[in-house]
């Protein structure tokens, strides 16, 4: 038992010291004191509530996008689109919000809006989810074309359709923001932090218990293990690679709750541009669980606001080679330990779902 938590643990030390040292190094790079630098890091982040503030700010995109990748994953999928995802639903909940009426109270006007913005966010990923469970092209070559097809969609949408020199959609009507956290928190006053937060939070436990422990869940789970298997006990296995890829990229355009409608009050070219891939890191460090895409999310929003509070010496754009040093990092450790484990106990590959899959799981159910 010791032995599996040292494995377990590996990663996260792994990615800690290494992240710290990393710091060390780039600061003494651009000549300033390790030490000196790490200060204002911390001042930056956790040692001010306004850091702390705006540290859960950085997080809740990632959370969404985090959540949104390991969905995805499940079915062994790499859904590398939800920055594209993001961005268009980001756009058309915007204005959607912009069009609501003012009297619109928010239980009424925040689901729609919300709603709205991951319907978008599905149909921007089923394009290259129907091509994978049809036709087998693989969803990164067409998710990096979508999200290139995003990209010009967006200014032209700005310029051309809504003649907006601004690039920015009109002021959200008041029912579809999210109030601050510090109306909860007075001393998160200034920060960005807002409600966005715990509801992010609560949608990566419900997303990731309904994955463990509902029947579809485990047939997404399943389909990632073994698709001819499943296929051969009666699972659609293209059904389920598209519902996979789907609630990826709608739970992806969620993260609008935090950019749009908790912090600007409007949608502006640009706005949570970098989420997408960083959630990619959030799905790597949480390994598959819900605390620990909470965690993840939670260190790589520390990373990129340590990296606003350090900027006057040393260049922020240092802190996203942190980060993909990181990344390498934890992947590393987590191949180690996972051949660790798998000599320690004479493992074989993934067992393949059980005969009579369906019935038995509405047995137990």
């Amino acid at each position: 038992m010791n032995d599996k938590r040292v494995r377990a643990l590996l990663p996260i030390v792994l990615a800690i010291a290494g992240g710290i040292l990393i710091f060390n190094l780039i600061a003494f790079a651009f000549g300033e004191a390790p030490a000196s630098a790490l200060r204002l890091a911390f001042e930056g982040t956790w040692g001010t509530p306004y850091g702390l503030g705006q540290v859960l700010f950085k997080a809740t995109p990632l959370l969404f996008t985090g959540l949104a990748f390991e969905v995805a994953l499940r079915a062994g999928l790499f859904n590398i689109g939800a920055e594209g995802q993001l961005a268009l639903a980001s756009l058309v909940g915007g204005l959607v919000a912009s069009k609501l009426p003012a009297s619109l109270p928010m239980p009424i006007a925040l689901p729609i809006v919300l709603a709205t913005a991951a319907a978008v966010g599905a149909l921007v990923a089923f394009i290259p989810a129907i091509l994978r469970a049809r036709r087998g092209v693989h969803e990164i070559i067409t998710a990096i074309m979508v999200n290139r097809i995003v990209d010009a969609i967006l200014p032209w949408t700005f310029t051309t359709v809504l003649g907006s020199n601004l690039l920015r959609t009109a002021d959200i009507a008041p029912g579809a923001a999210l109030p601050r956290l510090d109306r909860v928190v007075p001393s998160f006053a200034g920060s960005a932090a807002s409600f966005a937060f715990p509801l992010a939070v609560v949608t990566v436990f419900v997303a990731m218990a309904l994955l463990e422990r509902s029947r579809i869940g485990r047939e997404i789970r399943w389909v990632g293990f073994r698709p001819e298997a499943c296929r051969a006990e009666g699972i659609d296995v293209e059904r389920r690679l598209l519902l996979a890829m789907l609630l990826s990229g709608a739970i992806a355009a969620l993260a609008v709750s935090s950019t749009a409608l908790g912090y600007k009050g409007y949608y502006e070219l640009g706005l949570g541009a970098g989420a997408g891939w960083s959630g990619i890191a959030v799905a790597m460090l949480g390994r598959g669980k819900a605390i620990g895409i909470v965690l993840a999310s939670i260190f790589l929003g520390t990373l990129e606001q340590a990296g606003l509070a350090v900027n006057a010496r040393v260049p922020k754009e240092a802190m996203d080679v942190l980060e993909a040093t990181l990344i390498v990092l934890v992947a590393v450790a987590s191949r180690v330990a996972s051949k660790g484990a798998r000599a320690a106990t004479n493992e074989g590959p993934e067992p393949e779902p059980p005969r009579n899959t369906p019935a038995s799981e509405e047995a137990r159910s």
